[in-house]
């Protein structure tokens, strides 16, 4: 964590992935995030992956360093603690929908400057998923290979959606600290999702080539890269994406002439044209894999590295988990006091300060730890109101 944001408090009305990672982000650079939940935990407290104690390790790593208040949302009561809270504070994440008690203008109307930033499915306000909208954008046809359909398993448009939000967050404060103008930022997944397909140039390539690409299997598109398999078995990906990459690649598996000869018969250089070495990929990978199936992986990756040639064995992630570089030695991971009581690396910021002192990862908070704190700071209710909105059933602590 850094405290780079140590002025800035937000409230947090969401659940899954997308704005819980805005607010995680905000968060782990300093900000205050109070997330607002219903007492006893909102739809995604209990997600899995779960201990045997029915913990959600999702959810706990999903919503470190925030703070939490418990509310009876069903309530009109607790909405209106609810809208009183995100009043105060003047900064909003959620993913509640466009219209409704969480609607920007209800919320607005008692607090002109808000800032809403709200992560949606769809534009029109119906409901999506990551794993739906990948779907919709064509992805999964362009995975795998044969004709059946493949889902990744990464929610990617979630997370990309939730960064985002944290930055359009930022730039709406920023605007508002230019003009004292308040706003509402909109950030549909499907918005982000076919968007990216745009700058990826994919868009344009369907419409100018009249047709979807190839499904290529684990080939990388439009350059050298694919997967293959060593003398010992370990199949390992390999990628080229500069001169010098190719030549080093080309030196270290002793592949100069016989990539020469087919460059005499073929008439081209595969020296410095990335589509070139794609585009020929039928007679280079079968020099390849001879090549790289008669040696060991540990004897490649040596000289690949000596070579600066981008490569990685295939591994499971509880491979990846026991990686000193990526986790034992990786100073984004700390400790800290779970809820659930399981002690495992906890990740902090992702960014590195060399010039600041990188503060510990913190933990998630339990379901209402922090209600009558909040409460108090930011609505300045008694204790003994907090105490009647306890025995009511409105606010919720520490569970």
């Amino acid at each position: 964590m850094y405290n780079l944001l140590g002025d800035l408090s937000v409230i947090e009305a969401s659940s899954f992935v997308a704005s819980p990672t805005a607010g995680l982000y905000c968060a782990q650079l300093g900000a205050e995030v109070i997330r607002v939940d219903q007492i006893g935990g909102g739809p995604d407290f209990r997600r899995w992956p779960v201990t045997a104690a029915n913990d959600s390790l999702y959810w706990e790593n999903l919503n470190r360093a925030k703070k939490s208040v418990a509310l009876d949302l069903a309530r009109p009561q607790g909405r209106e603690l609810l809208q009183a809270l995100v009043r105060a504070t003047g900064q909003l994440i959620t993913n509640f929908p466009v219209k409704g008690f969480m609607a920007h203008d209800v919320l607005a109307a008692g607090c002109a400057d808000l800032i809403t930033v709200r992560v949606m499915g769809w534009a029109d306000g119906s409901p999506a998923l990551d794993y739906t909208v990948n779907n919709a954008v064509g992805y999964p046809m362009l995975t795998g290979e044969g004709p059946a359909p493949v889902n990744h398993v990464l929610p990617g448009w979630d997370l990309l959606s939730g960064a985002y939000a944290a930055f359009a967050l930022l730039a709406a404060l920023r605007r508002r600290g230019e003009t004292g103008a308040g706003s509402e930022v909109r950030i549909p997944l499907s918005d982000v999702a076919i968007g990216t397909v745009a700058n990826l140039g994919s868009l344009a390539e369907v419409l100018y080539e009249g047709h979807d690409r190839p499904r290529l299997g684990n080939t990388v598109y439009g350059l050298f890269g694919r997967d293959f398999v060593t003398a010992d078995g370990v199949r390992t990906m390999i990628v080229v994406v500069t001169p010098r990459q190719w030549a080093n690649l080309l030196a270290a598996l002793d592949l100069g002439a016989a990539v020469a000869a087919l460059e005499a018969q073929r008439g081209v250089s595969f020296a410095t044209d990335d589509g070139l070495r794609f585009t020929h990929r039928d007679a280079l990978f079968p020099l390849f894999e001879q090549a790289i199936g008669a040696r060991r992986h540990a004897d490649l990756a040596a000289a690949f590295d000596a070579g600066g040639i981008v490569h990685s064995a295939y591994r499971a992630m509880s491979d990846a988990v026991r990686d000193p570089a990526l986790v034992a030695d990786n100073p984004i991971f700390g400790r800290a006091a779970n809820p659930s009581g399981f002690d495992y690396p906890a990740a902090g910021a992702f960014a590195t300060m060399p010039q600041l002192e990188r503060q510990p990862p913190r933990p998630a908070p339990r379901n209402g730890a922090h209600s009558e704190e909040v409460l108090t700071e930011r609505l300045k209710l008694s204790s003994g109101e907090i105490a009647r909105l306890i025995d009511a059933g409105i606010v919720g602590r520490g569970q």
